[in-house]
């Protein structure tokens, strides 16, 4: 099973993150979003910070988590290469590392809009779990 991917999806990009937990397929989900903006092998995780989200079940969880990385990906310019994901009940606490957006090193490809997510899914698939949305770019 691939950890993650993007699809095309009418003018929009398709994410999916696959895993054997839900906390895995939600952290492969951020490096699909995250492979969307930059390339991802060209992102030091030097830099660490937390997010925490909290949402009444699993597809607004995935929203609520990709929303508060792009928050904080805005807010102090950063750009993120790893992700961990701890998930209890309709909390979610991501420890995230990356560095600075440096366009040229990262080879930045777009930026997504965020906030708008569609075709939500979080579903048992392969004897493991696939987290997947479709984001405006």
């Amino acid at each position: 099973m691939i950890a993650y991917e993007t699809f095309e999806h009418e003018a929009d990009i398709g994410i999916r993150g696959n895993g054997a937990t839900v906390e895995e397929a939600f952290a492969h989900a951020a490096m699909a979003l995250y492979s969307v903006m930059v390339n991802l092998s060209r992102v030091t995780p030097i830099v660490c910070r937390e997010v925490e989200v909290e949402a009444p079940d699993r597809e607004l969880l995935l929203v609520e988590w990709l929303n508060g990385l792009l928050a904080l990906s805005d807010i102090e310019r950063l750009v993120f290469s790893r992700f961990q994901v701890i998930i209890d009940g309709c909390r979610l606490r991501g420890i995230v590392w990356g560095e600075p957006l440096d366009r040229e090193k990262h080879d930045a490809h777009v930026e997504v809009k965020g906030a708008t997510y569609h075709m939500l899914s979080v579903v048992e698939r392969n004897g493991g779990y696939s987290a997947e949305c479709v984001v405006d770019v």
